[in-house]
């Protein structure tokens, strides 16, 4: 049994009594262990334990997680959080976004999020027409270069839309991102709508990718025959990316054309997915056949646009801009591709160095305007760290990153536990947090977009140097994983020159995961490798034994064939005794007197 929960005052304030409240649906749904908890919420233990202590306030996605894990109202408790952020004054652009209040209008490499609507400008028609086409078709696939701005378009402007009640139908939204396994977090979000077990709704979508529209079927079932479900799949690259099975892959896109295509269908499907991409999705005959008339490209802003996006976020903050910098900002992004992230970071740090309440030309040039401010704030970042933590931010960097195979490479999304969890680390990935160069929450850790790979000098030789390396060490992660995944189970460890590689290399990189894999694939083989020394001498020996064998056998042999053939000569020899005392007669005639010898007349008696 765990530790008791430390005593909380609900009346103490609005921090305390929402913790107090989490443990109270939790005590409702049977006073499960966060152990249980863990596996039905897909968290940490120690994440959802630590949504529900009152000493901060969890993310709006931990908490949901909870929420859904225990049976509660996902949008009851969406509503509860956002008041309490509100109440706390902590309320953030995307959420608790690595537990700094964001009070600038510009969010720098981070996308937009539902919750930033309010400061995302320059997409105006795009919004529209996406509504437009979700209304005649169940399914769109929006394709964009990286740094165009698909994420988020996709959040904080299709989501925020459909959720202030825009569009034909009464929506229900799920966004998710794929990761390494789709059809798992497919699982979970579906789930949670549903209010059933993600672990059962995910054997269900394995067995037949058909059961995800029955499982949305039934969900819709309680509401009107307007409302839809909404799947928003972003970052649909990452089935690619970051998924090595196959057949999940091609599970998790059937599930999706099926619940879109279904004839009393009742969900809409919109993928968010990099341009580059485009080919890998033709592999997928079904998808194929669907896109000709249900995707959009997503075009670089104009001038129009690129104005709204400056100017609409100062306005809106209370600030003003210097007319100079709206042109110079525009002239560096107009016809660059891939630069929403560094005008949107570029405008931050002009925001850091503003005189007063203005945005000035001077400010953003000192920052290093587009062309430098990504590259100025990593190297900054990364300067202020000791040579060892250096050492572990270089680490970090190099596991954030997926490698491309012919193409980009991109961030990659980590679990917390696949770095190394001591102080020193903790302390670096804070670092990284708060210079923006990576997002954290209380499970993952990522890059805070792509774009920091390609503009930062330092990271992209980093990856040149030590492409091989990191290539070998991502497949050592990734059959570390699947080997803990399946309970640890020896069909999945190293052997032969797989393990060989690992034989020389140093160790500090590795996590503890990763160790372990390592130490029991080296234990299984030094025990095969001893098994088989064992047989190979029980084997000599039978050998030995059985040339003795052979040997006293091949002896035997030649002495009875010695003995056979002394005997044929002795018979041969005695076998005539008679011929010894007639020696000159011919042969014929000696035989024919020892014949006519012994026969002897018959003696008839006279009478």
């Amino acid at each position: 049994m765990g530790r008791p929960e430390r005593p909380i005052d609900p009346d103490a304030g609005p921090l305390q009594r929402f913790a107090w409240e989490l443990r109270q649906l939790r005590q409702r749904a049977g006073g499960v262990s966060y152990r249980q908890l863990a596996r039905r919420a897909h968290y940490s233990a120690t994440a959802l334990s630590g949504a529900a202590s009152g000493e901060q306030l969890p993310s709006r996605a931990v908490t949901l997680a909870y929420v859904a894990a225990c049976g509660g109202d996902r949008e009851e408790w969406a509503a509860r959080w956002a008041a309490v952020a509100g109440q706390l004054g902590t309320r953030t652009r995307g959420g608790m976004r690595n537990g700094v209040v964001q009070s600038a209008p510009y969010l720098g490499l981070s996308a937009f999020q539902p919750e930033d609507a309010d400061l995302f400008f320059g997409r105006e028609e795009l919004i529209d027409d996406m509504l437009a086409r979700l209304a005649d078709g169940p399914f769109l696939a929006l394709f964009g270069a990286s740094g165009t701005g698909k994420t988020s378009l996709l959040r904080a402007g299709l989501l925020a839309a459909v959720r202030a009640g825009r569009g034909p139908c009464d929506w229900t939204p799920v966004l998710l991102t794929p990761g390494r396994r789709p059809l798992e977090e497919l699982a979970v979000q579906i789930a949670a709508l549903h209010r059933i077990s993600p672990g059962s709704l995910h054997t269900d979508l394995v067995a037949n990718p058909d059961n995800l529209d029955l499982a949305i079927r039934q969900a819709m079932a309680s509401r009107s025959p307007h409302a839809r479900a909404l799947l928003v799949v972003d970052q649909f690259e990452e089935i690619f990316t970051l998924c090595r099975d196959e057949r999940e892959r091609a599970g998790f896109v059937t599930a999706l054309l099926r619940a879109a295509g279904g004839a009393r269908g009742r969900a809409r499907v919109v993928l968010g997915v990099r341009a580059d991409f485009y080919g890998s999705c033709t592999d997928f005959p079904d998808l194929l056949a669907t896109l000709p008339g249900a995707q959009m490209l997503l075009d670089p802003m104009n001038r129009d646009d690129l104005r709204a996006a400056i100017l609409g976020p100062a306005r809106a903050a209370g600030l003003t801009v210097e007319p100079e910098l709206v042109a110079t900002v525009v002239a560096d992004v107009e016809g660059r591709p891939g630069a929403l992230p560094l005008m949107s970071h570029a405008l931050l740090e002009t925001w850091r160095r503003r005189s007063r309440r203005t945005l000035t030309l001077a400010g953003y040039q000192d920052a290093g305007g587009v062309p430098g401010a990504v590259a100025k704030t990593a190297e900054q970042a990364y300067a202020e760290l000791g040579a060892a933590q250096q050492h572990i931010a270089k680490n970090v960097f190099l596991r954030l990153t997926a490698l491309g195979e012919g193409m980009e490479d991109t961030g990659r999304r980590v679990d917390r536990h696949e770095l190394m969890s001591d102080v020193d680390n903790e302390l670096v990935l804070d670092r990284l947090a708060r210079a923006r160069l990576v997002t954290l929450d209380s499970c993952r850790v990522e890059l805070v977009h792509d774009t920091l790979i390609r503009e930062w000098p330092r990271f992209r030789q980093w990856l040149s140097e030590e492409r091989e390396t990191v290539r070998v060490h991502r497949r050592l992660t990734e059959a570390a994983a699947e080997w803990a995944d399946s309970g640890h189970d020896a069909g999945y460890l190293y052997r032969g020159a797989r393990l060989a590689v690992w034989l020389e290399r140093p160790s500090a990189d590795l996590n503890e995961q990763e160790r372990a894999f390592l130490t029991t694939s080296r234990q299984r083989e030094a025990r095969e490798l001893t098994a088989r020394r064992r047989r190979v001498r029980a084997l000599v020996v039978v050998l030995c034994l059985a040339l003795v064998v052979i040997s006293v056998l091949a002896v035997l042999a030649v002495i009875q064939r010695d003995e056979a053939r002394d005997q044929r000569t002795f018979q041969s020899r005695h076998y005539h005794p008679v011929e010894k005392h007639a020696p000159n007669l011919p042969q014929h005639e000696n035989r024919q007197k020892h014949q006519d010898s012994s026969v002897r007349p018959i003696a008839f008696p006279s009478h």
